[in-house]
């Protein structure tokens, strides 16, 4: 039986987790600090539209109380800031086949990038040898140890996944796949197999710099969101980078998915910038979402200055342990010097 090693039990990773525990299958869950003593202590509380789940789940605080066989497969689910750690801490871990050490993880297990942006992926490859990039898009938040708020039940979000590069897909690649969609899509994790999934994160990508917004804001800016993407769509179109269009994407996202109110946490927002202030973590992951239209424009000998502006804020909210909402639509549509063209 295939086992699921989730790095980062956070929004997403927790509710992977969750929603997989509940069906049946073997998964650990590693998360750390209070968040890894909680689900230790009392397990995973999983909380919907249609009520609180309490989920026992097994957890674990790093590789070192893991004994990892070719059974497992690691997904890993942190911020992309907090994946080049993770993927090193994990790499070099010893993989056991009866009974015996036949070599590294990095060699033998294969891996899911469950993460926003573009960069997850070539990172991984940097270590393993099967890597499968995830598209995510999945309306979670955690902001409370051993809890995990998701909105929208019973289908908890959509995934599409495919070997990293899709050209190296091989048969064993295919059943692995196939017994994925099929596992989670039955958990709840509606999971759909592209061809590639590489325009699909891209499109993600575009959607994701209004993160940023929302979390100096505190709420949805509409404007500066729209400007921010228009400034990444033409600097994809310049580099030659295709994406699916978002017509396509919100067709697909209506499947299954029901989003609706959890009760008691109306005052959670389901963006993972504006859960990392909440909680002061101290870092974002913007520079690998607004930061990555910059990189390529850059690349471009051009340049991207309402990405830069909104990761350079973000950048300085974090670091100085400042709250979501900071600033006003207006001031902040001041300091990027309007809404674009």
């Amino acid at each position: 039986m295939t086992r699921y090693i989730v790095v980062g039990a956070g929004a997403v990773g927790g509710t992977v987790g969750g929603t997989l525990a509940r069906s049946g299958a073997d998964v650990v869950l590693i998360a750390r600090g209070a968040h890894a003593r909680a689900l230790a202590d009392s397990g995973l509380l999983l909380r919907t539209p249609d009520g609180a789940f309490e989920i026992p789940v097994s957890s674990a605080a790093g590789p070192s109380d893991v004994r990892l066989t070719t059974a497992d497969v690691l997904v890993f689910a942190t911020k992309t800031h907090q994946l080049e750690a993770a993927l090193q801490e994990w790499a070099d871990q010893p993989v056991r086949s009866d009974g015996r050490e036949i070599g590294t993880a990095a060699q033998h297990l294969p891996v899911l990038t469950a993460l926003n942006g573009v960069v997850a992926e070539e990172m991984a490859l940097r270590f393993f040898a099967r890597v499968f990039g995830v598209c995510v898009w999945m309306p979670a938040a955690h902001v409370t140890p051993g809890e995990v708020i998701v909105r929208s039940w019973p289908v908890a979000g959509h995934f599409r996944i495919s070997r990293w590069p899709a050209s190296l897909t091989t048969a064993e690649d295919r059943a692995l796949l196939d017994e994925i969609a099929a596992g989670w899509t039955a958990a709840g994790i509606f999971t759909q197999l592209p061809p590639d999934v590489a325009p699909w994160k891209y499109n993600k990508l575009l959607s994701n710099l209004g993160n940023a917004v929302v979390a100096l804001t505190g709420a949805e800016s509409a404007g500066l969101a729209a400007a921010a993407q228009r400034e990444g769509e033409g600097i994809l179109a310049t580099a030659g980078i295709e994406y699916v269009s978002f017509d396509e994407s919100k067709a697909a996202r209506r499947q299954g998915v029901s989003m609706r109110p959890v009760r008691g946490v109306e005052h959670v927002v389901s963006n993972s910038t504006w859960q990392s202030l909440a909680r002061s973590s101290g870092s974002v992951e913007t520079d690998y979402l607004n930061g990555e239209i910059v990189r390529l424009a850059h690349r471009l000998g051009t340049a991207a200055p309402i990405n830069a502006t909104l990761a350079r804020l973000t950048r300085a909210a974090a670091r100085s342990g400042r709250a979501p909402g900071e600033y006003t639509a207006g001031e902040l549509e001041t300091l990027v010097g309007g809404l674009g063209a």
